[in-house]
């Protein structure tokens, strides 16, 4: 598989986390007169100012480092080639197990105002962005696998 490809799958992975961190990821919508559309950032920020210090570095952790990280060491991934080296095979499954963690958490907010009535819930382009995000990150290191499968059976 040429470098190109993966790279380039994975620059359009970085900016859909970017994007889905700094978007509204839903609007919230009470009594009609008042919404609220936080972006990841704003969430953590209001989490953080509030003096839920502990929760934003969880919920930051979840949402930004892990991502972010799972990103780089994807990234490393493809420029190490096929000498993979130790530290990325035991580093990926637990990066891969907690990146889609914090959109289990959104959809699970949403899922709780809208059945609690107290305020209608909607995704906004922030949430899909960042689900997107994810899911081309946990779907990639099978690609790049078969990518590299299909070059040894060539080559052998």
């Amino acid at each position: 598989m040429n470098r190109i490809v993966p790279f380039s799958i994975l620059a359009v992975c970085a900016v859909l986390l970017v994007l889905g961190i700094s978007l509204p990821i839903m609007r919230f919508e009470q009594l009609y007169f008042f919404s609220n559309e936080p972006s990841l950032l704003q969430l953590i920020g209001e989490l953080w100012s509030d003096g839920s210090v502990v929760l934003a570095i969880a919920v930051g952790a979840f949402s930004l480092v892990f991502p972010a990280a799972k990103l780089i060491v994807l990234a490393a991934e493809v420029v190490a080639g096929d000498g993979r080296s130790g530290f990325l095979q035991r580093a990926m499954p637990h990066l891969a197990r907690w990146s889609m963690m914090d959109v289990m958490l959104v959809a699970i907010v949403i899922f709780a105002a809208k059945t609690s009535g107290v305020a209608t819930a909607v995704t906004l382009p922030g949430f899909w962005c960042y689900a997107a995000s994810a899911v081309i990150a946990a779907i990639f290191p099978s690609v790049v696998k078969l990518g590299k499968t299909d070059r040894q059976s060539e080559n052998g």
